[in-house]
């Protein structure tokens, strides 16, 4: 059974930087397309950026050119390094995995999250 375990939250100001991370527990970590997703209070949850095993990576408009998420397919491990941020990016982030195999937005195991939050 695939368990994720998120890490790195905290408080930033705005401009900062704070990095995330994830430790997927599973022997086939490979086979996962692994994700950030985040929710805001009283917003829906949407996707931040994904990265597949081959590290191809997908962003959300709002977070192009500031977050890199990226993965350690040795230490099972993923990774979201936020940079230049925001007040609107205050949310609980949380990692999320999906089978390769998968539909594009199943995402079938999710870790407990993170709280993020940016101070003017």
């Amino acid at each position: 059974q695939v368990q994720l375990v998120e890490s790195g939250g905290g408080l930033a100001q705005a401009g900062g930087s704070l990095r995330l991370s994830c430790q997927v527990s599973t022997r086939t970590f490979i086979n996962f397309v692994m994700a950030w997703f985040r929710q805001a209070p009283g917003k829906e949850r949407e996707l931040v950026a994904a990265v597949a095993a081959s590290h191809n990576t997908a962003y959300a408009d709002s977070v192009k050119d500031r977050f890199t998420i990226s993965r350690d397919n040795v230490a099972n491990t993923v990774y979201l390094h936020m940079n230049s941020l925001k007040p609107e990016d205050t949310a609980v982030y949380y990692c999320a995995a999906r089978h390769r195999a998968a539909p594009p937005h199943e995402y079938q195991v999710w870790g407990r999250g993170t709280q993020v939050t940016v101070s003017p």
